[in-house]
């Protein structure tokens, strides 16, 4: 193997990586694949086998010990904008039909929404505010 044909393996190594990176989602083989287009830069630039060599494993390595505790600490942290259901709790809403621990009906972001006292021995009348601490289905649960 000639270095002209060099990064052409390379590239083609690369692009096998992708391939598991695309059916598995492992950002890892990406790593790989970007440690591999390294490499074959390193050849392009005539640089040897072992320098080549050296080059993908340090930059694969680097990008696993750098992204990857990036990446995992991102996926664990919460959404800042919430939405769904996650955004109407901690919400006020305007009592329409009374509420108890039974049932009843409360106006929340400008829909109606059936509802259910917190405290079952709590009553809110028409009129009143409460705060919705909770969606169970299509219930909010108030106080």
């Amino acid at each position: 193997m000639n270095d002209i044909d060099a990064w052409v393996w390379w590239l083609v190594v690369a692009a096998a990586l992708g391939i598991p990176l695309v059916v598995t989602a492992m950002p890892e083989f990406g790593m790989f694949a970007v440690g591999a287009v390294a490499a074959a830069i390193a050849s392009g630039f005539g640089a040897g086998l072992v320098v080549q060599v050296l080059v993908f494993v340090v930059v694969s390595v680097a990008l696993i010990a750098v992204v990857r505790p990036i990446a995992s600490r991102h996926r664990s942290q919460r959404p800042q904008l919430a939405s769904g259901i996650d955004a109407l709790k901690g919400r006020q809403a305007v009592v329409l039909e009374r509420v108890d621990g039974s049932g009843g009906r409360i106006k929340l972001a400008g829909e109606i929404w059936s509802a259910r006292a917190l405290d079952s021995g709590r009553t809110y009348e028409a009129g009143q505010e409460v705060d919705v601490v909770e969606i169970e289905g299509a219930t909010a649960i108030v106080m």
